[in-house]
């Protein structure tokens, strides 16, 4: 299958550290995302679309970068060709894809 990102949708959205655990931290800005990478706990974005590319099973619609029990995740919305939407978390900073889910 071949990835290429044409274009994402919905905005890349930076994590902020929740307190005590519960939900998923979503974010405030981008400067958290940007932090993050330069003191090593994330990769680029873009370094992580080149490890998953061929592991997504269609085209990247939305990114979101999001606090996940301690671990930085990056969340995809992928549309495979027959319209069916996944969602696809990604750790971080090793590019594994920890989890794979049909909306």
């Amino acid at each position: 299958m071949n990835f290429r990102p044409r274009r994402i949708c919905a905005p890349i959205l930076a994590a902020t550290l929740l307190a005590g655990g519960g939900a998923p931290a979503i974010a405030r800005d981008h400067d958290d995302a940007r932090r993050a990478v330069e003191a090593g706990e994330i990769r680029p974005l873009a370094d992580i679309l080149n490890t998953v590319k061929g592991k997504l099973p269609g085209e990247v619609v939305g990114v979101k970068l999001e606090r996940e029990a301690g671990a930085w995740m990056y969340e995809f919305r992928v549309v495979d060709e027959k319209g069916r939407v996944f969602e696809i978390h990604v750790n971080a900073r090793s590019g594994a894809v920890e989890r794979t889910k049909e909306k």
